[in-house]
């Protein structure tokens, strides 16, 4: 039986799952980010859903919110042709698991999170700068970063 992601998420993570939509058959659900790592493991390695391939990730800065960030994991199934969307929400000077482990492909993704939004993943191997020069101050991606010097 095929209960999709979502059922499945809400199913096994019931205390994660705060949020879940559906457009034109592609689930999105936003978590907790503390379980963020074992829930990517358990899309990834649950046979019914075999999300297997990480094709994006990306951070995103909401200063009008109670969360201040999301990192939103793009995943798609080569088995089952399916795509789902992942949104962990985060607070001001909280740190989110790395994905690594789990998609090795998450590793520059995460990195330029860092970078340009800001947003710490505790247990990245390499976590620096890689767009913006080293001495550079601030995050370029984040609305309240200034637009003018």
């Amino acid at each position: 039986m095929d209960l999709g992601a979502t059922a499945a998420l809400k199913e096994r993570f019931p205390a994660e799952v705060l949020e879940e939509h559906a457009f034109r058959g592609d689930e999105t659900v936003a978590v907790r980010p503390e379980q963020v790592e074992a829930i990517l493991r358990f899309l990834r390695e649950t046979p019914a859903l075999d999300f297997d391939f990480l094709t994006d990730l990306c951070g995103v800065h909401y200063p009008e919110h109670d969360y201040r960030y999301e990192v939103v994991y793009h995943l798609y199934s080569f088995r089952t042709n399916r795509r789902f969307r992942l949104k962990a929400r985060i607070f001001k000077g909280d740190t989110l698991p790395s994905a690594v482990s789990v998609y090795p492909a998450a590793n520059w993704p995460e990195r330029e999170a860092f970078d340009l939004v800001g947003i710490r993943f505790s247990g990245h191997p390499d976590l620096r700068r890689i767009m913006m020069p080293d001495g550079f101050e601030g995050h370029p991606l984040r609305r309240d970063f200034p637009l003018t010097g």
